[in-house]
């Protein structure tokens, strides 16, 4: 079923500033691009570059004043789907060099300090059936309440305060996966059943194919239980929120608005 993306927002930069977004559909195999339409204001510079592991575009601007970017789309989610709490763990020295990174400590996800606790809380567990019972405790033991949490929050920080919104959600879920040894990434994306409506964050993480001898693949998983994987509409990946920022600005901004409806069509 294609999902239907709307989304605007717009900010005001006092002096000729860098910014750096990301909030395009990523034109990759797992989702078909029916039509997209994107309107930016003038700028002094607009160029589109390659986001991390070649998933999705970011687009480099150098403007001054008021800014504001129109987005739609039209997109068919088209990935495997398969249950995963039955898909086993891949050991390390197997892992292709694209899921080796995810498996290290990055900004906001400290996975060293949580060895101990993952192990003691998901010992009886692994692979795919401890990723769907990290899912699962966390929105057991979490509550989802925005403005609780902001760009500074850590993992840490919201596995001690069991709060927070989408983002934090993800970066626990992605600090427990990499603390269990199964790489793991930041997502962010688009989403229909998200409240309220806004860019959403899940986690994807990286587990054996039962389809192909040797192989892997990402599957994508959200503790928030909010986003659907079959109707998930990837923007971009990192090692956590940092690297997949829907707007990164290189100077002063003041960010004005937002706005963003996810809709399945027939």
């Amino acid at each position: 079923m294609p999902i239907k993306i709307e989304a605007s927002f717009a900010f005001t930069l006092e002096r000729p500033t860098d910014v750096l977004l990301q909030f395009e559909a990523a034109a990759i195999p797992e989702q078909a691009i029916i039509e997209r339409h994107t309107r930016m204001s003038d700028a002094e510079h607009c160029a589109w570059v390659p986001a991390q592991d070649d998933i999705g575009e970011r687009i480099w601007v150098r403007a001054q004043g008021d800014f504001e970017v129109e987005y739609t789309a039209l997109v068919r989610p088209q990935r495997q789907l398969p249950d995963i709490a039955g898909l086993a763990r891949m050991e390390p020295h197997h892992m292709p060099g694209e899921a080796v990174q995810y498996l290290f400590d990055s900004r906001y996800c400290q996975a060293d300090k949580f060895q101990p606790f993952v192990n003691s809380e998901f010992g009886g567990t692994e692979g795919g059936a401890r990723i769907a019972a990290i899912r699962d405790w966390i929105a057991d033991h979490f509550s989802y309440e925005p403005g609780t949490s902001d760009s500074r929050t850590t993992a840490l920080d919201s596995f001690v305060e069991r709060r927070g919104i989408c983002r934090d959600y993800a970066h626990v879920l992605v600090t427990l996966a990499r603390a269990s040894t199964i790489p793991a990434r930041f997502v962010a994306c688009y989403a229909p059943g998200v409240e309220p409506p806004d860019f959403h964050a899940i986690a994807e993480v990286f587990l054996d194919d039962p389809e192909t001898p040797g192989g892997g693949m990402w599957q994508l998983v959200d503790a928030t239980k909010m986003a659907d994987p079959a109707d998930t509409v990837k923007i971009g990946v990192g090692r956590d929120a940092a690297d997949v920022s829907f707007l990164t600005s290189f100077g002063p901004n003041n960010f004005r608005r937002s706005s963003v409806n996810v809709t399945r069509t027939d």
